[in-house]
């Protein structure tokens, strides 16, 4: 069983699909009116969606930004970006999409945070939350020429969400990283969240929010950009 939502014109709507697959050699899904590949994504609810994706740019290594850490069994949660860039040809309703840039990642596990952040913006995604007694965060930060990961235990982090704010900073022995988000107003979804097969919409989810950040490469500045972000926070 999977639920899908909705809010193109404002309103939550949620469709259950009984009958779904998922392909088990590759990534894919076919749940009804939602139909993903590496290739794009179709939803039929709402006015629509087809999109393409073209010029990829994939994840480049075996494991995901977690490291070790993906492969230990009964973990609480886990998160991985596997597309860091494509750009986009279709429709939304009416609305070309044709020219507009798609990120994608995958965030599965046994249990939900009780209060997680997360963060996706021009060349950087964060995730982190609360749970088993712990507040991991993971970033990664690419460029044209290289992508970067840092997360526990081989990189310490710190978080901070909350009122509209999100502060993140993360070490290793070679790098470190500061980042800054902002959301105060501009459009907000409350995304519903898995509960005891259950939805709750409990996350606060920001399209229009902003971000900047900075990465040092040993003494020197590596990268610094900021623009446009999606934002999240969610508690119980």
């Amino acid at each position: 069983m999977v639920t899908l939502a909705s809010e193109p014109d404002g309103f939550e709507r949620t469709v259950i699909a009984d009958r779904a697959r998922i392909d088990p050699h590759r990534l894919g899904v076919d749940a009804g009116p939602l139909r993903a590949d590496e290739h794009g994504l179709t939803v039929d609810l709402g006015p629509g969606l087809d999109a393409r994706f073209e010029a990829r740019r994939d994840w480049p290594r075996p494991l995901g930004p977690l490291g070790a850490a993906q492969l230990v069994p009964w973990l609480g949660q886990y998160w991985a970006p596997h597309l860091l860039g494509a750009r986009v040809s279709g429709r939304y309703g009416e609305r070309s999409l044709d020219g507009a840039d798609v990120y994608a990642e995958k965030n599965w596990g046994a249990a939900f945070a009780r209060h997680w952040w997360w963060g996706q913006g021009p060349g950087v995604a964060f995730a982190g939350g609360r749970i088993h007694g712990l507040a991991p965060t993971a970033v990664v930060v690419w460029t044209d020429e290289d992508v970067l990961a840092l997360a526990p235990p081989l990189a310490c982090t710190v978080a901070r969400a909350g009122g509209g704010e999100w502060r993140i900073r993360a070490r290793s022995p070679r790098y470190r990283v500061e980042l800054e988000g902002e959301a105060r107003g501009g459009h907000r979804l409350y995304v519903p969240v898995p509960a005891e097969r259950r939805l709750e919409p409990r996350s606060n989810h920001f399209l229009t929010g902003t971000v900047r950040y900075t990465v040092w490469r040993g003494r020197r500045v590596w990268v610094r950009r900021e623009g446009l972000a999606g934002l999240e926070d969610g508690a119980v």
